[in-house]
């Protein structure tokens, strides 16, 4: 099932690619690390905007970047959707 990813908090393909930018991480290391297939990562990056997809795909993405530190801003903490890194402890 596609999904339009409005079931978990709003994910772009932009912040896709800063995040993994961010984390100096090639495409197939979060393949790897979501367990997501490297073309599905391409396939999400090279949208425009939201990415359709299934929802699974779209979660483990979010929930591996988080993981590594990557904290995502949504569209009503400012001008627009980002990403930035945790703040270190």
């Amino acid at each position: 099932m596609y999904v339009h990813y409005l079931f978990w908090k709003m994910l772009t393909s932009e912040q896709i690619r800063a995040a993994r930018s961010l984390l100096r991480w090639t495409a197939h290391d979060l393949a790897e690390k979501s367990g997501v297939s490297g073309r599905t990562i391409q396939r999400l990056e090279a949208a425009t905007g939201v990415p359709a997809s299934h929802s699974k795909n779209l979660e483990a993405v979010r929930h591996t970047l988080e993981q590594a530190g990557v904290v995502f801003i949504d569209q009503s903490e400012g001008s627009g959707p980002g990403v930035r890194l945790k703040d270190p402890i």
